[in-house]
């Protein structure tokens, strides 16, 4: 799709999110998540040059002017109130979307999908679609241990935002098992889903066209961007272990493509505690600066 000539090109908000209040399952320590990634991103940022970085991927200069990714600060975090701290977030992404900018909110555990998907649909008069890449579906409705905005139910809870078009949204990376429940949900509202295996078998340059096709009806689109897509061996600071992931390639591969179709990103479930060296926090800057770099102009 051709870039239109009359469309300025993007600027970015960056928001942390240091919440892991959602995080019912799994480990927590999502929290800590802004301050690692942001302080991995400093090696990245270290290499403009006057106003451009030199992309060795596809070996060719890239504007990055100053004003390009402006960090926001954290959103305000109530620790003791889940509901509360989403809301804050959603205004936070709406805000950004009001002000003629891209926000890219930075978490914390993946509750955070919800307010990201409501904050950009609350500025939006047309239609969401959200790319979800996550090992698991976050399609529960509610239960007694998890409630209704857990780290397990945010995709849910978008779905049911008015103006998102759930047909036209699509799940990518997913693995192993979930609830039969889920699967009903996905068939009712034709949720498409795009496992792992597939992403392999295919390849990823091929399932990132085709998610491109399936989203462009839509007037906004949200990535939504579970660390825990990718493989624990190439990001082993997550929420939970689910073999059988992306690589760190593919997944940078496919934030690249995707980025100048997007109009937010959300990015979730890094964990200090349980990382190497920092090797997931330094992935999540990579694909947060590919995510900037390649998306400055819009498709």
């Amino acid at each position: 799709m051709p870039v239109p000539a009359s469309r300025p090109p993007r600027r970015y908000d960056l928001l942390g999110a240091p919440f892991d209040g959602g995080s019912t399952l799994g480990w927590p320590g999502s929290r800590y998540a802004p301050a690692r990634v942001r302080q991995a991103m400093e090696w990245i940022l270290q290499r403009r040059e006057n106003g451009e970085v030199y992309c060795l991927d596809h070996a060719a200069v890239h504007p990055f002017p100053d004003d390009l990714l402006e960090d926001r600060g954290d959103v305000h975090v109530i620790g003791h109130d889940l509901e509360a701290t989403l809301a804050s977030a959603a205004d936070a992404v709406a805000g950004s979307v009001r002000a003629g900018r891209s926000p890219i909110l930075l978490g914390g555990d993946d509750s955070l999908l919800y307010p990201a998907a409501r904050g950009l649909a609350e500025a939006t008069d047309g239609t969401v679609a959200i790319v979800h890449f996550d090992a698991h579906l976050d399609l529960l409705d509610e239960n007694e241990h998890q409630g209704r905005y857990s780290h397990s139910s945010g995709m849910r809870r978008s779905c049911e935002l008015p103006n998102v078009e759930v047909a036209r949204s699509v799940q990518v990376g997913s693995r192993h098992f979930n609830f039969p429940s889920s699967l009903r949900f996905r068939e009712s509202r034709g949720l498409r889903n795009i496992p792992a295996a597939e992403v392999h078998r295919r390849g990823a340059e091929a399932v990132i066209a085709d998610v491109v096709e399936h989203v462009s009806g839509a007037d906004r689109v949200l990535l939504a961007f579970d660390i825990d897509t990718i493989d624990p061996a190439h990001a082993p600071g997550a929420g939970a272990h689910e073999p059988g992931g992306l690589t760190s390639h593919q997944a940078l591969e496919a934030v690249r493509s995707l980025a100048p179709y997007v109009d937010a990103l959300v990015l979730t479930e890094v964990n200090p505690l349980t990382d190497v060296r920092d090797q997931t926090a330094n992935l999540a800057a990579y694909l947060i600066a590919h995510h900037v770099i390649h998306g400055r102009i819009a498709a």
